[in-house]
C-alpha cells in the first residue's frame, strides 16, 4: 500500500471515529435529557401555607420563567426593575417573570424563523454571553404552560438572592438594561452572568432557582417539560 493510501486511510480512520464520538455524545445527552429529569429533589416540598406567596412557573414551550409577585415584605422589585424600560410602561402590574439564556439567542432570535446556525453553535457550546429576560404581567392563568404554586417568605428570600446574583450590575450597583430589544409591550433584556450551555440552560438556570428555594425541582434538566411535570 502507497504512503498516500496509508495518510487517506488513517485521516478516514479518524473522521469515523470523531462522527461516532459526536453522535455517541447527543445520544447519551438526550437519554439523560429524558430520564434524569425524573429523579426529584425536595419532592415533599410544600405548596401551600399562609407564610408565603404565590408565584407561577411559566414556559412558552421551550422556555421556562420563574414569575413572581412584583412587591412583597420580602422584595420590592421595581426599585431596580423599571416599568419605563418597557414599550407600554404600564405600572399597574402584579407579576415579574424571570428568565435566564444565551444573550445572542435572545436578542438576535424573536422567532424561531431568525435562529441561525452560528446563534445556535455559540449557544450550545458556551461561546457567548447571556442575558436576563424580564416580562410584566397583570395576571396570570393556569394552563399546560402555566402552573401556580407557593413558596414560604423564607425559601422566597432565597429565590430572590438567586435571581439577583443572576444579574450584573454596573459600578453603581444597578441592573444594567438593554435597551432596543424587547419580544413584547411589557418586556425587556438585562446583562447577566454565567455562560449558557448544553449542561446549563435556560431550563436548568429555572430549576436551580427552585432547588435555591428548596421547591421540588428536577436533579437536572435541560428542559421545560420535567420541570413543569412537577407542578400539574
Amino acid at each position: 500500500m502507497s504512503v498516500q493510501k496509508k495518510k487517506i486511510k488513517k485521516i478516514l480512520r479518524i473522521l469515523l471515529r470523531t462522527v461516532l464520538f459526536v453522535a455517541g455524545f447527543f445520544v447519551v445527552y438526550a437519554l439523560a435529557g429524558l430520564t434524569v429529569p425524573y429523579i426529584v429533589v425536595n419532592k415533599n416540598a410544600a405548596q401551600s401555607g399562609a407564610d408565603g406567596y404565590e408565584m407561577y412557573i411559566l414556559s412558552n414551550g421551550v422556555h421556562t420563567d420563574l414569575v413572581v409577585p412584583i412587591r412583597t415584605e420580602v422584595k420590592d422589585w421595581t426599585k431596580e426593575l423599571s416599568f419605563e424600560n418597557t414599550v407600554r410602561k404600564d405600572s399597574e402590574m402584579n407579576y415579574l417573570g424571570f428568565g435566564w439564556g444565551d444573550k445572542g439567542f435572545y436578542l438576535n432570535t424573536p422567532t424561531w424563523a431568525d435562529l441561525k446556525t452560528s446563534t445556535a453553535f455559540n449557544a450550545m457550546f458556551g461561546l457567548s454571553t447571556s442575558a436576563m429576560h424580564v416580562t410584566f404581567h397583570k395576571q396570570l392563568s393556569q394552563d399546560n404552560l402555566c402552573r401556580k404554586t407557593w413558596v414560604s417568605k423564607a425559601d422566597y428570600k432565597k429565590l430572590v438572592s438567586f435571581i439577583e446574583q443572576s444579574f450584573q450590575r454596573d459600578a453603581k450597583g444597578k441592573f444594567m438594561y438593554i435597551s432596543g430589544y424587547a419580544y413584547g409591550q411589557d418586556d425587556g433584556f438585562y446583562e447577566a452572568h454565567r455562560v449558557y450551555n448544553l449542561f446549563y440552560t435556560c431550563n436548568t438556570w429555572a430549576n436551580a432557582g427552585l432547588k435555591k428555594a428548596n421547591m421540588k425541582a428536577c436533579l437536572w434538566t435541560p428542559l421545560d417539560k420535567g420541570i413543569l411535570r412537577l407542578y400539574e
